[in-house]
């Protein structure tokens, strides 16, 4: 069987890897000047980033989509233009104006990282990856990217859309996680012998715009006749992965209650899921549990004799595990007064409270609204 081979790969196959390497970095950044997309925090062609808005943008994109985050990050600039302002704010401002993108430990860390920054380097965000991993809340990814689109460190860091790139560039297939160790040490090659930066994100233009999950675009791809998965007709099958283990079923109750224009609400502990936002009363969430036992949680409150199990639940997806809520209303007297631990707040103004997702399903469906 003969095999036809492209032009540029018989001219490949007669260089040495880091002439090949040298050439696909050079490849790389000529389209990116060409096609560079245009995001809130990202530095214009040929000025220096900002290392506090690629810090704020690298917190607010892990596990949520560039659209979702782009009104988050101009909201919080506005707000809090530099570290030492955001450093200064209190900790349930922040989370109101998180509230609704999901993953709230972020954003404690991301507070707890600009007090950091602001009492231990002076407001300046240090300038290697050893230094910015000492910082709360920046793991080996976000220290990487930041030192490199920031500072212009000689790094590589890889997210979801560098791994499928170079898992289809260098036809990976072993499944992740298990591959991640060899997709970073081949997506390294690919850094240029300066702009490591715009090399970064280069290729995350690329995962995003042009070597999509489902039908990249090759015929457009600047890599694409060096491309080991697009010779070998398996692009769209790349990166593997192992498959996932759903989380079991947990089922819970969630008690909106109103007096007057008011709604009964509490602050979630600040550790653990959800930590310091705001939800109403609730019982806990556990696999199996039934109506009974979850009316037992329910908040005791003076005159209120009787319960309304609305029609439905409300269900929510967290990272590890599925939730069902059983959502039961009632109406208290004006003098009603909150049981320890809660308080009232007009419905008016709930917009300000730091309620999560779940809990916006949840007061949604209790109220009608």
């Amino acid at each position: 069987m003969t095999v036809s081979v492209a032009p540029r790969e018989r001219k490949e196959a007669g260089r040495s890897q880091q002439e090949v390497a040298e050439n696909r970095a050079e490849l790389l950044l000529a389209w990116y000047d060409r096609h560079r997309r245009r995001l809130p925090w990202r530095a214009a062609l040929g000025e220096r980033a900002d290392a506090y808005q690629v810090w704020l943008s690298e917190i607010m994109l892990q596990q949520t989509t560039v659209k979702a985050v782009g009104p988050y990050f101009e909201k919080f600039l506005a707000r809090w233009s530099d570290v030492t302002a955001l450093a200064r704010a209190s900790l349930d401002d922040v989370l109101r104006m998180w509230a609704g993108l999901g993953y709230y430990s972020r954003a404690r860390n991301l507070h707890a990282c600009a007090v950091a920054v602001a009492r231990d380097y002076g407001g300046v965000f240090p300038d290697t990856e050893e230094g910015l991993r000492s910082l709360p809340g920046i793991g080996p990814y976000t220290a990487a990217a930041i030192a490199a689109i920031a500072f212009d460190r000689p790094t590589m860091p890889v997210d979801g859309n560098i791994e499928r790139v170079t898992s289809r560039l260098f036809a990976v297939e072993e499944a992740l996680p298990q591959a991640k160790p060899r997709i970073q040490e081949l997506a390294t090659t690919l850094l240029g012998p300066s702009r490591a930066g715009d090399s970064a994100q280069a290729l995350m233009d690329l995962g995003a715009t042009i070597c999509t999950p489902k039908r990249p675009a090759c015929a457009l791809c600047p890599l694409n006749e060096g491309c080991a998965a697009r010779a070998l007709g398996i692009q769209e099958a790349l990166p593997r992965k192992a498959p996932k283990k759903a989380g079991a079923l947990r089922r819970g109750a969630a008690f909106v209650v109103t007096r007057g224009d008011e709604l009964l609400v509490r602050t979630r502990p600040d550790k653990g899921l959800l930590g310091g936002m705001t939800e109403v009363p609730g019982s806990d969430w556990r696999a199996g549990l039934e109506d009974a036992a979850a009316l037992v949680q329910a908040p005791a409150l003076k005159g209120l004799t009787r319960w309304h199990r609305k029609a439905g639940v409300v269900t929510h997806v967290f990272t590890h595990f599925p939730l069902e809520l059983v959502v039961y209303t009632a109406r208290t007297a004006a003098e009603t007064r909150a049981p320890k631990g809660m308080r009232w707040v007009p419905i008016a103004t709930l917009v300000d409270e730091a309620l999560p997702n779940v809990m916006r399903k949840v007061i949604a469906h209790g109220l009608d609204i």
